[in-house]
């Protein structure tokens, strides 16, 4: 008789958002007269900026001729994206990385759960806590976390950086001496991030014990202070010890459209071994590539019009965050974010749990956010509210809050 990969028996209950999903579900289907506010899930709100749409619509014309048709894109992605990726988002910046090293896939997510695959079943991940589930997840499928303890809501393989606002938000480095450390800045939930000298910190230590950093860009876009770095190539030996995926969900609005990329250096090597190379073999065996049509769409993000259209964008969702930052703050909240990230990480009441609180939020306010604890242990009274809504149905969402 067949089996089944027994480590998804391991798993807490579903996916936080799906969790969260039916509860909103469920309390729509009792209420219909109620009007929800969504401020959980990081997803987008503004249309697509007019230079990405010129571009889809040409490549879309593209496709229904045959001597402009294209199929199959190539394994790394196409030449045009990979040239304007390595030259805007890196060499303007003065970090040395080329064409090939440069992976186009169909957003971070799927790279932050599918590079795991190209290390030992026995490595050990260190991650922040809380985080983004996806790493801590995607490990657990593969068998590397060891079990779940449901009082502690550990893993016992797992190596936790505990992120507090004792500490700023910012990891120290862990007594036990991780394979894989998994950084995301600026940081999701907590929407704040730290220097780049104090990143690289981080490179010089990976370096030193032999570690991988697995480094998660995805809200580069957002970063408005001129001492964090916009990659972590800015630091000495990142191209030895690291790994960078990156999005266009959201800086471009590429949420329901799919696109992102890795960059994994040629520098990066397990002895002789390249990690580079181990990537393009997965790379081609189990991805077909991004469509052509969001490839040009993508490419369109580098014009002057594109990048003039996106940071209107991006202001207009800071703008969103400033306004539930400090609406939150005269209100007596405790905040954190909003400054280099569209997420703004709030204490909850006194004795209130972070599920208790967003069962308030939703019956009362009819808003929708996300509770701490479903990012892991240290996020327990905390609450992540998004700024990727309008900024109407923000200002009205802060209104409610504030009638509670």
């Amino acid at each position: 008789m067949f089996q089944i990969n027994d480590n998804y028996q391991k798993l807490p209950g579903s996916y936080l958002f799906s969790t969260i999903a039916k509860k909103v579900a469920a309390f729509t289907a009792a209420n219909p007269d109620k009007t929800i506010i969504r401020l959980g899930i990081g997803d987008v709100t503004q249309p697509l900026a007019p230079a990405i749409l010129a571009a889809m619509h040409k490549a879309v014309d593209e496709m229904g001729c045959a001597e402009t048709f294209h199929g199959y894109a190539p394994d790394l992605g196409y030449d045009f994206l990979r040239r304007a990726i390595a030259e805007n988002d890196y060499r303007a910046r003065g970090c040395d990385i080329e064409e090939d090293e440069i992976f186009v896939s169909d957003g971070a997510k799927s790279d932050s759960a599918n590079i795991q695959e190209i290390f030992a079943a026995e490595s050990r991940i260190a991650v922040c806590d809380p985080v983004y589930p996806v790493y801590v997840d995607s490990n657990a499928m593969a068998g590397r976390t060891g079990t779940y303890d449901k009082e502690t809501e550990r893993w016992s393989n797992v190596i936790y950086m505990p992120c507090t606002a004792e500490n700023g938000f910012v990891p120290e480095f862990p007594e036990e001496t991780p394979d894989l450390i998994y950084l995301c800045l600026p940081n999701n939930p907590t929407g704040t991030t730290f220097t780049k000298s104090k990143l690289q910190e981080w490179v010089d230590y990976a370096n030193r014990v032999g570690a991988v950093i697995l480094y998660d860009g995805a809200y580069e876009a957002y970063i408005s202070e001129p001492d964090v770095a916009h990659s972590i190539y800015e630091c000495s030996g990142a191209k030895t010890c690291a790994i960078e995926l990156k999005s266009f969900s959201k800086n471009a609005g590429f949420t329901g459209v799919r696109l992102g990329y890795a960059v994994v250096p040629k520098e990066l090597k397990c002895g002789d071994v390249s990690l580079r190379n181990m990537w393009a073999r997965r790379h081609g065996t189990k991805f077909n590539g991004a469509p052509y049509i969001v490839q040009r769409a993508g490419e369109a993000v580098y014009s002057r019009e594109g990048k003039a259209q996106l940071k209107e964008q991006v202001a207009y969702y800071m703008k969103n965050a400033a306004a539930i930052k400090e609406g939150l703050k005269k209100s007596g909240y405790t905040v954190f974010g909003g400054v280099n990230a569209p997420y703004i990480w709030l204490k909850t009441p006194s004795g209130t749990t972070s599920w208790e609180f967003f069962d308030r939020l939703l019956e009362n306010a009819n808003v929708v956010g996300t509770p701490g604890a479903g990012f892991g242990p240290s996020g327990e009274g905390y609450f992540r509210l998004t700024a990727f809504g309008s900024y109407e149905n923000t200002l009205a969402a802060l209104e409610r809050i504030q009638k509670m």
